[in-house]
C-alpha cells in the first residue's frame, strides 16, 4: 500500500496533535480530551467510582473522535509519551472499518510542534523510500 494520505498524531490522554503529511508546511490541529485534571479532582471529591466511570466514558469519546479523523487516511503513525496511543490502537484494531489502514505506534517524548512535524516528515519520508 502506498502512502497516499498519511497522518501523524502525537498524543497523550489530555490532547492529540493531528498532522497531515503533506508538503511543507505541515499544519497541526489539536483535539482535547474532555476529561481534564480539574474535572478529575471535582469528580473524585464526590466518588472515586463515579470518577472512573466518567473518565472511561470521556476517554471513549476522545478515541472515537480520533477514529473519525483517522478513517480518512490510509497510513497513520501514533506517537507520544503515554499509553494513550496503544489504547487508541487497540480500540481501532477491534473495528473492521480500520482493517485497511496501516497504523503504527511509536514511543516518543514530549516534543515541540517543530519536533513533531520533523518526526512525521521523517517517518513518512522513510516509508516512501521503502516503497520505491
Amino acid at each position: 500500500m502506498t502512502v497516499e494520505k498519511g497522518l501523524g498524531i502525537w498524543m497523550d490522554h489530555q490532547d492529540a496533535h493531528i498532522m497531515e503529511f503533506t508538503t511543507d508546511p505541515i499544519e497541526t490541529s489539536t483535539l482535547f480530551s474532555k476529561f481534564t485534571h480539574q474535572e478529575k479532582e471535582q469528580t473524585l471529591g464526590r466518588s472515586e467510582n463515579l470518577m472512573h466511570n466518567k473518565e472511561q466514558h470521556e476517554e471513549a469519546d476522545y478515541y472515537k473522535e480520533l477514529g473519525e479523523i483517522i478513517r480518512n487516511y490510509n497510513d497513520v503513525i501514533l506517537f507520544g509519551p503515554t499509553d494513550a496511543k496503544v489504547e487508541l490502537f487497540n480500540v481501532l484494531r477491534k473495528d473492521h472499518r480500520f482493517a485497511n489502514i496501516v497504523i503504527e505506534v511509536k514511543n516518543a517524548d514530549k516534543m515541540t510542534v517543530n519536533q513533531q512535524h520533523a518526526f512525521v516528515r521523517d517517518y513518512f519520508s522513510k516509508r516512501l523510500l521503502l516503497q520505491k
